[in-house]
């Protein structure tokens, strides 16, 4: 799984005119499900972005997490994450989960930050979304469960 975590004052997503998901200060996910993916790489992933240290302290250090700020999580499903731009100028998706399962994966990610007492707003899976980003810093991290070894 990859994911790109932006810290944010705030944050919103909405499909046509409606808002599906909001949130104040906290971390937006964008979260990409491979073909390889299993519900091990969901839970690394929601651990990984629930205790995260990107949050600033009374001395203006990124030492707090999620967590120790009280922050929530804006998690928006984006397959173009496993977008391969190796050859010619079309990005090939196929590396990315076939959407069944990605869903499936992705609904895990939520669950397990929810576990870890994280308040999780989301958008709505396959459909066209707009997201609306009030970055803080900005600070953004990319992750990679396959990268953590």
């Amino acid at each position: 799984m990859r994911a790109v975590v932006q810290r944010v004052h705030s944050a919103s997503v909405e499909v046509g005119a409606e808002t599906v998901g909001s949130i104040g200060r906290g971390l937006v996910v964008f979260l990409g499900v491979g073909v390889e993916d299993l519900p091990e790489d969901a839970l690394y992933l929601a651990q990984k972005v629930a205790g995260l240290r990107i949050f600033e302290d009374q001395a203006g250090r990124m030492n707090l997490s999620l967590q120790e700020v009280g922050g929530a999580v804006l998690s928006v499903s984006q397959f173009t994450l496993y977008g391969d731009c190796r050859k010619g100028r079309r990005p090939s998706f196929g590396e990315a989960a076939p959407p069944e399962r990605a869903e499936e994966l992705y609904q895990r990610f939520n669950d397990e930050l929810r576990k870890q007492g994280v308040e999780v707003a989301t958008g709505r899976f396959q459909a066209l979304m707009r997201v609306r980003v009030d970055n803080d810093g900005p600070v953004t991290i990319l992750l990679d469960s396959r990268k953590r070894f």
